[in-house]
């Protein structure tokens, strides 16, 4: 099992300040700082409300430590880890303005990355027994790649190009301004350094055909039935990696992965998948737990 290396702070952290701008406005937490009392410290368990896969818990401690360094956080779950409805993830400790301020924007992240984490399970699982892997594409949200790409790495998945720079991906609105599929493919070739590999997406057989002549690094079959994937498959043999996308459900990908792709790229992991449901509880016996000295 591959260990998931966390994100740096140094990339966390504009991310993280600039989430929590937004958020205090001009003021600050004016609700907050009018009911409870300055002194007052709580703790508030992270539960889980749905079943899934956790990822995000370094961005919510540092969603609290940025606004106040005096919050403490214990897990009870670790990172990329399975969690049951019910489940308490975490518990967060510290001044209760300073946890009800940054709660939403904890959340925030804390719910969109699992829910990304566990879309790329489902879809992991789906797959398992085939070669296949599960890769993540460019849909992300603005200003928010690196997190969504790190959550599908946290769900067992892969990752796809991060940005245009990172390998040429000839597409058919490239085809069609080259005019054909070998001059766009000569003229990257001829463009870029001896690191950089290229791709080029085909939507038919025929297509194929014509990229392989070229000489490729990677095909992207896109939209292509099963039925056309194994043949094409088939067609490329060992001359370049195979990737697949369109249409890949839970329902669809194990057939999708049976016809020996080595890729599945999934937009909607990172454009749609749905969020993780967790909330910031404090258990309803208690108030203020203790007042700071």
């Amino acid at each position: 099992m591959t260990l998931l290396a966390p994100l740096p702070q140094i990339i966390m952290e504009p991310i993280v300040r600039g989430a929590l701008l937004e958020d205090l406005g001009r003021a600050g937490d004016i609700t907050s700082d009018a009911i409870i009392p300055a002194d007052c410290e709580a703790t508030f368990a992270l539960n889980a409300r749905q079943a899934g896969i956790v990822a995000g818990l370094d961005l919510v401690m540092f969603a609290f430590l940025l606004v106040n360094p005096g919050v403490s956080m214990q897990l009870r779950c670790p990172e990329a880890g399975k969690v049951s409805a019910g489940e308490t993830i975490a518990n967060v400790t510290g001044p209760a303005r300073s946890l009800l301020t940054a709660e939403r924007t904890a959340l925030n992240f804390l719910c969109r990355l699992s829910g990304i984490a566990t879309a790329t399970a489902t879809l992991v699982n789906a797959v398992r027994g085939h070669n296949a892997k599960i890769v993540c594409t460019r849909k992300t949200t603005p200003g928010l790649r690196v997190l969504e790409k790190y959550a599908v790495r946290a769900g067992g998945g892969a990752n796809h190009r991060f940005a245009l720079d990172d390998a040429v991906l000839i597409k058919d609105n490239h085809i069609a301004l080259a005019g054909d599929i070998r001059t766009a493919i000569e003229r990257a070739r001829g463009a870029i350094g001896h690191m950089v590999k290229i791709e080029v997406e085909v939507d038919t057989l025929e297509q194929l055909d014509l990229a392989l002549q070229a000489g490729v690094d990677a095909v992207l079959l896109d939209n292509m039935s099963v039925e056309d994937l194994a043949q094409g498959v088939a067609m490329v043999g060992s001359r370049a990696i195979t990737e697949a996308s369109g249409r890949v459900t839970p329902a669809t990908a194990p057939a999708i992965a049976a016809t020996g792709v080595d890729l599945i790229s999934v937009g909607w992991l990172t454009h749609s998948a749905p969020i993780l449901d967790i909330g910031l509880d404090m258990p309803k016996d208690r108030n203020c737990s203790r007042h700071l000295n």
